[in-house]
């Protein structure tokens, strides 16, 4: 049975649930509840473990602060045994619209914190990503309140669309490939 690492980045605590920065939270929130999985608090992560067409899929939420992320995603991987090429690390993206995803087999981590810790802790970028745009629109000095803030009224209704694509394309990444759900999600424009 091939097995995957499922890493949705975020922090933990209420205060940062349903803000922009937790979507990986999200993300691997909706694929854990489409198939029937339940979170468990283990060390450095929340874990969630599920089956699907002949496959292990171990979902990850790090406990360690978005910023210390590659310490849990380390872990993980080492523990279950999996081969880099078959994880999937989902994020928030300043520099994509609130409109695009985009799918990579490895890459740098594009000044985003957590992906810069699992760099630093792997010593290589090439690890797949996937990127949930969340869009700019914040004025001059208050990227950090944007990033930890919650969706707007008129964001939702895409968000949630988006959530649901980045389910079909974790499923799609495990049974067609990297390059061919490249392909697929990295021309979609969720409106």
């Amino acid at each position: 049975m091939s097995k995957f690492l499922i890493a949705g980045l975020g922090n933990t605590g209420n205060e940062y649930a349903n803000t922009r920065h937790n979507i990986g939270f999200d993300v691997v929130q909706a694929f854990i509840q489409k198939h029937g999985g339940a979170f468990r608090l283990e060390r450095l992560a929340y874990v969630a473990e599920v089956k699907w067409k002949g496959k292990i899929f171990v979902c990850i939420c790090p406990t360690t602060f978005m910023n210390l992320s590659g310490r849990a995603f380390k872990y993980w991987i080492d523990k279950e045994k999996i081969q880099l090429q078959h994880t999937l690390t989902v994020v928030d993206d300043l520099s994509l619209p609130l409109d695009k995803l985009r799918l990579r087999a490895g890459g740098s981590a594009a000044g985003h914190n957590g992906l810069k810790d699992i760099q630093e802790t792997l010593g290589t970028d090439q690890y797949p990503k996937l990127r949930f745009g969340i869009g700019n629109s914040y004025p001059k000095g208050m990227q950090v309140d944007f990033v930890l803030g919650k969706w707007q009224e008129d964001e939702r209704e895409v968000v949630q669309l988006k959530i649901q694509t980045c389910v079909n394309v974790i499923e799609n990444f495990s049974t067609i490939g990297i390059d061919k759900t490249m392909t697929e999600v990295n021309k979609l424009s969720i409106k």
